[in-house]
């Protein structure tokens, strides 16, 4: 067996478990879960209508479906990444875009696709911390060295790439970017994106930018830059180095259709191409056909939009008085600090409140200064409107309590 699977870390979800066992709620109210970024709205009623139709399904049992995706779904994603990001027409063609079955497969399967690790020194992945936990994962067992770059709130939540030693990026050869955060929901800025860009350039490693919360924000007119944005604006229309992962499910409410897609670099897509052709994981073609459905559609994404404020603005009112907590630019977690170390408040508010929120340190590592996730929970507002402010309320009677 593979030894670096003992490299891997517990799953945050499976310490939460552990952290739960044997604690006993003291209330019948119904439980709450805030812990996992499942999304709960309705998913879109043409997507769920197409996908019942006998004929799709009969059609889709009866073939094998392409690794690279048919051509109307590329074409689809290529004319939505060029609108969305304002792109030059053509720029980011379908032959550098390739359907995945969600982000987190892809993520993972893109560094052991792009880790070369022959050198005399062990390669270096770097990613932010706190970080989604397949990042580390993946680096891990492509023989990689996960370097952590701090997020702290004095830098607005965006990783400190400054902090890492030219040496460390000579050995870089994958640099994950999460934006917006998971769990912070900071935005990276051009000058932030212009710095990763000149970093790539100088010590010559591939930027895997995961941009699967770029649809949730809050100011309709200013949504979230995104990698390619960047690149444009910085004369860069050929991608060099760049690959974003985006996903239908935060954007659709779609987390089971497990679909979503990876663009950038035309010679990294047909490499990674070629890794998944023998992975076999290519996309059933009813899924390919739905997704075609959801990234042609806005209005759904407008409204999910919408939903996500008014839970914020409801929360965050209930929250304020009792939390240091702030309004994220996107994505649908809150990060507050909390009175109590991180485990203890998450541990007694599931006995006294029967809310699960999940504690910050699960999401980070250890730094030379501190944990980043230290006194912070991740809660995410995934829940109807009631229940998130039936949730706020419990918490701030919890923190009342102390």
């Amino acid at each position: 067996m593979n030894p670096r699977i003992d490299l891997l870390h517990a799953y945050p979800f499976e310490r939460l478990a552990a952290l739960k066992a044997g604690v006993s709620t003291t209330t019948d109210r119904p439980h709450i879960a805030m812990s996992i970024g499942e999304p709960k709205h309705p998913p879109p009623e043409f997507v769920v209508a197409h996908l019942a139709a006998p004929d799709i399904i009969t059609a889709a049992l009866g073939s094998y479906p392409l690794t690279r995706g048919s051509d109307a779904l590329r074409e689809i994603v290529s004319s939505w990444c060029e609108s969305r990001f304002g792109l030059a027409p053509g720029s980011l063609g379908s032959d550098r875009v390739l359907p995945v079955n969600g982000t987190r497969e892809a993520l993972f399967a893109f560094a052991q696709a792009m880790i070369d690790g022959s050198g005399a020194h062990r390669p270096a992945v770097v990613l932010p911390n706190p970080f989604y936990q397949i990042y580390e994962g993946a680096a891990l067992l492509a023989g990689a060295e996960p370097v952590y770059a701090a997020c702290p709130a004095s830098l607005g939540f965006l990783a400190d790439h400054g902090s890492i030693d030219p040496a460390t990026w000579d050995r870089c050869e994958l640099l994950y970017v999460c934006s917006p955060g998971n769990p912070t929901g900071a935005v990276m800025t051009l000058a932030a994106w212009q710095e990763v860009l000149e970093l790539a350039d100088r010590h010559d490693f591939v930027i895997a930018a995961d941009e699967c919360y770029s649809e949730l924000y809050q100011d309709e007119a200013s949504p979230p830059l995104g990698l390619l944005e960047a690149c444009r604006q910085l004369g860069r229309d050929h991608f060099e180095r760049c690959v974003v992962f985006h996903s239908l499910s935060k954007r659709s409410n779609l987390p089971g259709l497990r679909s979503g897609f990876v663009a950038g670099d035309r010679e990294l897509i047909a490499r990674f191409l070629r890794y998944r052709t023998y992975h076999g994981c290519a996309m059933p073609t009813s899924v390919q056909d739905a997704s075609a459905l959801a990234w042609s559609d806005e209005a759904h994404v407008r409204a999910n939009r919408e939903a996500y404020r008014q839970k914020f603005d409801a929360v965050l009112e209930i929250l304020e008085p009792v939390l240091e907590v702030d309004r994220p630019e996107a994505g649908f977690y809150l990060w507050p600090k909390t009175p109590l170390p991180e485990e203890a408040f998450a541990r007694e508010l599931f006995r006294q409140e029967n809310l699960t929120v999940l504690p910050g340190t699960y999401l980070s590592r250890p730094g030379a200064q501190s944990d980043p996730g230290e006194r912070r929970v991740r809660m995410a507002l995934v829940a109807t409107l009631d229940e998130c402010v039936d949730a706020a309320e419990r918490i701030r009677r919890f923190v009342a309590s102390l």
